[in-house]
């Protein structure tokens, strides 16, 4: 019997590595990439860098309250310009003396240098309301409400009352409100007292004279 040859197999010849030119696009792909990465990572760090912390209102700020550094709470944030930077107040910096805000200020709110000015300035009086339970929400220190009058029939002097459907005190802060459980005398109403120009609390005072015993609403301010 005659032995079969042998298969031969065929042996591809070796292919020697070889580093990618600089012709290769995913050369400069990657180069791009690594160009993009750093120059993301400078903009962050500048934008970062530009950042300054000023304070915030804690809870909301009423009119004729005085600041406390209790009140306030820093915020990181970043101006477009220098300008609109100066007009907040910077939480390096020390609160002015005597600081009473002028305008109302909402819990996150950041507090305008313009909000604040001299206690005198604010000239306001404590005005002692009392008022049904069910005639007013929850109210806290700093709130800022809107006073009304519900009366009918005629006043003290016989006279038919006319009321404007507004507010009689309007944007007033809340300096103090009793709990429900505390009541004003013997009346079960609570006491709450507002912060308001001088002048309007005699005109106030002047109302309730006419009107006898109107019925006092109070509602948050929009």
């Amino acid at each position: 019997m005659k032995a079969e040859p042998a298969s031969s197999s065929v042996v591809p010849p070796a292919v020697r590595s070889t580093r990618p030119g600089w012709r290769d696009p995913r050369l400069w792909v990657g180069v791009a990439l690594v160009a993009a990465s750093v120059l993301l990572g400078a903009r962050l760090l500048a934008a970062a860098d530009d950042m300054v912390t000023v304070w915030a209102a804690g809870s909301d700020l009423g009119v004729g309250q005085r600041l406390e550094p209790e009140d306030l709470v820093a915020q990181r944030v970043r101006f477009d310009d220098a300008q609109a930077q100066a007009g907040y107040l910077g939480a390096d910096d020390e609160l002015p003396a005597d600081a009473t805000l002028v305008r109302p200020v909402t819990a996150g709110e950041l507090v305008p240098a313009a909000a604040l000015g001299p206690a005198e300035g604010a000239a306001r009086v404590e005005l002692p309301l009392s008022v049904d339970p069910e005639r007013l929400p929850d109210l806290g220190a700093g709130t800022t409400v809107d006073v009304y009058l519900l009366a009918t029939g005629r006043d003290a002097d016989g006279r038919k009352v006319r009321l404007d459907p507004g507010p009689v005190l309007a944007d007033v802060t809340v300096v103090d409100a009793s709990t429900p459980d505390g009541g004003f005398g013997s009346s079960g109403q609570r006491r709450v007292v507002v912060a308001v120009p001088a002048e309007d609390a005699d005109a106030y005072v002047a109302l309730l004279g006419r009107l006898g015993e109107p019925t006092v609403l109070i509602s948050r301010a929009q």
